[in-house]
């Protein structure tokens, strides 16, 4: 296997969500930037303040930085931290959804909208009806859009139950169900949930949702969506131990069955993801904090080749080589 290449280290980008679009791959990061916040699990030190989008032709060749495509200050609604986005195309637009504290300091998706891949890109006036959490992931089905998020820490996940927010936060005990990403059908115009979003529930072996207390395979952060030989890949991060992960199923709601490891832990907390298909080869792209020397918050985007093995396994990386 090929070793993992850095895109652009001139900045310190993360989270980097890839599409092909217009023939090229466009990869949608989020922006680090040394904030002088100390280190803590709510996730204060990622004061990230704008996307870039990047692209590139061959997956060997030249990084185009497109420069901004949004900042906290585009936004009317907005508080502070651009964490995670996504990009969708439909009917000639570009849509763009991201995670952002409101002025009460709660995480609320949001959706600006381009007629280019590379923006700028313009945002409505509120987030999106009962949206909340972090990380949104959009996946395209038969002309339909689905919208995975969800983030549990400082993504206050765990605010929350069954879409309503709780008088104060709480967490499964470790042998009952683990918390879930969520996924809801998008409405016709992409700007709203169509439905109440749903839990993303992932089976063990013996058909068992993975508990709270499975922290090596349960969902932290990160969703994922692809789509693999009419198989649905559900990938993810375990969070505070640090694994990639993936789970299998027959459709876009799932449920979904754990099937392993993508990528073992990297230099660096987080791990955040996304993976694409481009000229015939699957590629995972993903991040590490080598470059910033471990500063978990200044991390740096990179790209390897994702391989399967002839059942469908993905093929597991090691994210320290």
């Amino acid at each position: 296997m090929k070793k993992a290449r850095y895109l652009f280290p001139d900045d310190y980008m993360a989270d980097p969500s890839a599409h092909v679009f217009e023939g090229k791959i466009y990869i949608y990061p989020s922006h680090d930037r040394e904030s002088g916040t100390p280190e803590n699990d709510n996730g204060d030190h990622f004061d990230m303040k704008d996307y870039h989008a990047f692209s590139l032709e061959d997956i060997d060749g030249a990084v185009t930085d497109h420069g901004k495509i949004l900042a906290v200050e585009d936004v009317p609604w907005s508080g502070r931290q651009l964490w995670d986005s996504d990009v969708a195309f439909k009917d000639g637009k570009y849509y763009l959804y991201f995670s952002l504290k409101d002025k009460n300091d709660i995480f609320r998706l949001g959706v600006a909208v381009s007629d280019t891949p590379y923006g700028p890109f313009i945002a409505l006036e509120n987030p999106i009806k009962g949206s909340y959490s972090i990380d949104p992931c959009v996946f395209e089905e038969n002309e339909q859009y689905f919208i995975y998020y969800g983030g549990i820490w400082g993504g206050q996940l765990q605010r929350y139950r069954n879409n309503k927010a709780l008088e104060s936060a709480a967490f499964p005990a470790d042998d009952e169900p683990a918390l879930c990403a969520k996924v809801a059908r998008l409405r016709e115009d992409m700007l709203e949930l169509a439905e109440e979003p749903r839990d993303v529930v992932i089976l063990d072996e013996e058909g068992k949702p993975l508990t709270q207390g499975d922290t090596n395979r349960r969902f932290f952060e990160a969703s994922w969506m692809h789509k693999y030989k009419g198989k649905y890949y559900f990938s993810y991060s375990t969070g505070d131990t640090h694994y990639l992960c993936y789970a299998v199923g027959d459709n876009p709601y799932g449920p979904f069955t754990y099937k392993g490891v993508i990528l073992t832990p990297v230099i660096g907390w987080t791990t955040h993801h996304s993976i694409v298909e481009y000229k015939g080869k699957w590629y995972l792209f993903h991040h590490d904090a080598v470059p910033s020397g471990g500063k978990t918050w200044l991390r740096s985007m990179k790209v390897i080749e994702l391989e399967y093995d002839a059942d469908g396994t993905i093929k597991t990386i090691e994210g320290c080589e």
